[in-house]
């Protein structure tokens, strides 16, 4: 998973034969080594189709995801896991390297109170069995931490660290979002120096989820600690320009962060890719 990809979420948000094609076309035209599909509904995924489409584009991918309500590992944990095996066989069909995402919950998953160790049990419990299928297709599974409004149970780079090592699997790692760090962590950089050992993937996504470098992450400190630790893993775009209402509610976000798609790669992918030739991770 290394090199510089971008969340499909940039072009589409239905990853059917015409949003797979759109994404993989503009991505190409970007130069993207690799995109993060999101796997929101793998039942309703043509596969082989997005295999063929990424094949003859030269265009490596992983996917991603949140669960829906009714699966959510904390309280529905057998679901959880047949759910996650159903979108490793997908991820598996369509050559990607990894499945990751809030792969232990839903997006605005908040029950008021901080996690119980139950809830916590049934997420390990959940991801273990996946982790062992993934195991079984060649793939890595990924656990993404999010802030506070959007879950209750994992929110922290240690919060991650903990779980990744509760489950024991060496296919399971930590992948961490600047958007999230912003808001979570004592300092920009903890996440990372926390997660140091685990962390093979990163969202790079701005403090209003708008265009990198517009905003008030501190992308220095960001990179500088990525170089620190020597991070070798997947750098992935991450702005959401165009999402459906239950998308957009799980988020929070009620106005447009950017003008569009056009804005976010032509200037803040620039902008990224500067500061991580800067500092070496490219």
């Amino acid at each position: 998973m290394e090199g510089f990809g971008v969340h499909t979420s940039m072009w589409t948000m239905s990853w059917d034969r015409e949003g797979c094609e759109r994404a993989v076309a503009k991505a190409v035209s970007y130069g993207m080594d690799f995109l993060e599909i999101a796997l929101l509904r793998p039942d309703a995924v043509d596969a082989a189709h997005s295999r063929k489409t990424l094949e003859a584009a030269g265009m490596r991918s992983v996917c991603s995801l949140g669960l829906p309500e009714a699966v959510w590992a904390s309280r529905n944990p057998d679901g959880a896991a047949e759910f996650l095996k159903l979108a490793l066989d997908k991820a598996a069909v369509i050559g990607s390297e990894a499945l990751s995402g809030v792969v232990y919950g839903g997006i605005g998953e908040r029950t008021g109170v901080p996690p119980t160790e139950a809830e916590l049990d049934n997420v390990a419990r959940a991801l273990t069995e996946a982790a062992a299928h993934a195991k079984s297709l060649g793939l890595l599974l990924g656990i993404e931490p999010v802030n506070r409004y959007e879950t209750h149970l994992i929110n922290t780079g240690w919060q991650g660290v903990a779980m990744v090592e509760k489950i024991g699997a060496e296919n399971v790692f930590l992948h961490l979002d600047t958007y999230h760090m912003n808001i979570e962590e004592k300092g920009i950089a903890q996440g990372i120096l926390d997660a140091r050992e685990h962390l093979r993937y990163i969202h790079l996504s701005e403090s209003d989820r708008g265009t990198p470098g517009a905003g008030t992450v501190q992308w220095d400190e960001i990179f500088a600690t990525l170089k620190a630790v020597g991070f070798k893993g997947g750098l992935a775009m991450e702005s959401f320009i165009d999402m459906p209402p239950e998308i957009a509610y799980g988020l929070s976000v009620w106005r447009p962060v950017a003008s569009g798609a056009e804005e976010v790669m032509g200037e803040g992918l620039p902008f990224l890719r500067n500061k991580a030739r800067q500092y070496g991770l490219i």
